[in-house]
């Protein structure tokens, strides 16, 4: 068959397959239009899931009937006035939006430019564009999009119900106005209006106040302010308490440079920032910042512009890293307040109110009486002893429960997580605070606090190595090698202590001594392999924490253990001084808090 031209409506509609896969994909295009024109509100309207009818409107700058006319040419754009791909500071810049949504559609264009007296229109038929027509519209542009994919109505079946439509254009306008707060933005579907995000009044504080609108207040009050900042690039927003997490991540929202992103390098250094503080199979919530010098990324990576490339995506993830880490560790201990919401509402009566009465039980409604701690009762309260070190070993003859009475602590100086006051089940802290009182996982607590100790120790000391009798030869492709060796310096920082060996091999003197008996061949074959992808030996130091993490769990105080009163407070003392101290190695939470007003809730006084 010989080489020929496709025809133009042939080559829009190709075009229109790259760019146009679903109603939300069009509305992202309009919207982001909207944004490069200026725009201080957009208002969005559409109708069976966006199928039959999308309506984007602005008051943005608008276009006169030249501008018009060029906007629903194919390679026509406004946003590339120096031809720079390297430098693109806005949010679309193919010039293709326009011509492919209108050859699967009809696409009609009103605008209005400022200053001008009078609006013009233009209208797109399955890719024949007709005349510039006037029109009447105030200040801005509205585009309609009706029926869409009727030149190519097998793509209909590809297509989700209305209200999984319907959804995705609802999530994707709350990550637009998300990503551009100081935008009003109102969504209707079906007539129905389900986003109105108004513009906030100030400019200081809009993001957060946009971030409060649209995750909700339980994300805003249970997460961190990230602010972090490394020569070009800085990472900013909220990142969740690692206590508050999802099974998947769809509650991650990622934005770089103004733009709407989902970048594998990103994920990654999400979850090498939440290492450690979260279980395995649960994903953090975060809504995240990231600026970077315009020249040091490229937003041309995929036609719909949701991926992007890094020049240097090492520098970036570690900025990720460092400044989650760096804002989850200055928060201290802090409890989710979900937590004790689902305590709450998990709670229930005592048992004895609902049993039925039998020969010798109290009536119904009351409990057993309990006898006064006392010498009569047959219950005796060790005094408490001042705090030791801890761990200690309990006081002869402790018992399941330890319990005292103290004076209460003069205003501003109980610790932020009070005092012990009982055990409970071998198992559990009791302390009060001024207003409430906490739960702790004695174990979970005190293995983050020992986990937390090992990483300070191996940070603060030269790296430990275990030398090798004889050095083990590995033999590795030549660029596995040679990565290596250029990277030498960086494992020796691990313990992890080799050399290029001829060709094709590399000889290992030394092992980092933490990781004990280590398959030495299978260790460097993924250290070369996430050299070569990533440049930074993330494997080396994932391997080491997740030892260091094993070694607390096992040198930690275990639950069954009796404490002392003083014990305890050691604890709750060592909890408010260590980083992390909300949860435990494996992402579960270390302590629970209770405020007055929850019990009184439990008790119906609320």
């Amino acid at each position: 068959m010989p080489i020929r031209r496709l025809p133009e409506g042939t080559v829009n509609r190709i075009a229109a397959g790259e760019v146009v896969e679903r109603p939300a994909s069009v509305v992202k295009e309009l919207v982001e239009n909207a944004l490069d024109a200026g725009a201080r509100s957009i208002s969005v309207s559409i109708a069976s899931g966006g199928k039959t009818e999308i309506s984007v409107a602005d008051d943005g700058r608008g276009m006169d009937p030249g501008d018009l006319a060029l906007a629903v040419e194919r390679h026509a754009t406004s946003k590339l006035p120096d031809d720079d791909l390297f430098a693109i500071q806005t949010l679309g810049f193919r010039g293709e939006a326009l011509p492919s949504i209108g050859s699967v559609s009809r696409l009609t264009v009103t605008s209005r430019a400022n200053g001008a007296q009078e609006a013009f229109e233009i209208t797109v038929d399955a890719g024949t564009a007709g005349p510039v027509t006037p029109a009447a519209h105030p200040q801005g542009t509205r585009v309609t999009v009706a029926d869409l994919f009727r030149a190519t109505p097998a793509r209909l079946k590809f297509l989700k119900s209305d209200r999984a439509e319907a959804m995705a254009v609802t999530q994707m306008i709350r990550e637009l106005a998300m990503a551009h707060p100081r935008t009003a933005f109102k969504l209707q579907t079906d007539g129905h209006t389900r986003l109105d995000l108004r513009a906030p009044a100030a400019p200081d504080g809009a993001r957060d106040q946009r971030l409060r609108a649209v995750l909700g207040d339980a994300f805003a009050d249970n997460a961190v302010a990230v602010d972090y900042e490394r020569g070009a690039t800085r990472v900013s927003g909220l990142a969740a308490l690692p206590t508050v997490s999802r099974a998947n991540t769809r509650a991650q929202y990622l934005f770089v440079n103004g733009r709407v992103v989902r970048d594998r390098v990103l994920y990654g250094a999400l979850r090498g920032a939440y290492q450690g503080l979260i279980a395995h199979d649960r994903q953090p919530m975060v809504a995240l910042y990231i600026d970077v010098a315009m020249r040091d990324v490229d937003i041309n990576v995929h036609p719909a512009k949701t991926e992007v490339r890094f020049r240097e995506p090492q520098t970036v993830r570690s900025v990720i890293v460092a400044g989650i880490r760096a804002a989850l560790r200055a928060e201290g201990p802090r409890p989710a307040t979900t937590l004790a919401d689902q305590t709450v509402r998990r709670a229930q009566p005592a048992p004895w109110l609902h049993f039925d009465r039998t020969p010798g039980s109290p009536p119904a409604g009351r409990r057993p009486p309990i006898a006064s701690p006392g010498p009569e009762s047959g219950i005796e309260l060790p005094p408490a002893r001042p705090a030791d070190s801890f761990p200690g070993e309990p006081a002869p003859g402790a018992g399941h429960a330890r319990a005292r009475t103290a004076p209460p602590a003069e205003p501003g100086t109980e610790p932020p997580l009070g005092y012990a006051r009982a055990q409970l089940h071998r198992t559990f802290i009791v302390s009060e605070t001024t207003d409430g009182m906490i739960l702790v996982d004695q174990h979970a607590a005190h293995e983050r606090i020992v986990l937390e100790s090992i990483k300070a120790a191996l940070d603060r000391g030269e790296p430990q190595s275990q030398i090798l009798l004889t050095p083990e030869i590995v033999r590795l492709e030549p660029s596995a090698v040679d990565v290596l060796s250029r990277r030498s310096e960086e494992l020796r920082s691990f313990g992890l202590v080799l050399e290029a060996s001829g060709e094709g091999a590399v000889a290992v003197h030394e092992t980092p001594a933490i990781l004990g008996h280590v398959a030495v061949a299978d260790l460097l074959q993924d250290l070369a392999d996430e050299l070569l992808e990533h440049s930074t030996a993330y494997a080396l130091r994932d391997r080491i924490e997740h030892v260091c993490s094993t070694m607390a769990c096992h040198g930690s105080v275990r639950a069954g253990r009796v404490l002392s009163i003083g014990e305890m407070d050691a604890l709750l003392r060592d909890m408010e001084r260590t980083p992390n101290s909300g949860q435990c190695n494996h992402g579960r939470p270390t302590f629970v808090e209770l405020k007055r007003a929850d019990l009184e809730r439990l008790f119906g006084r609320r």
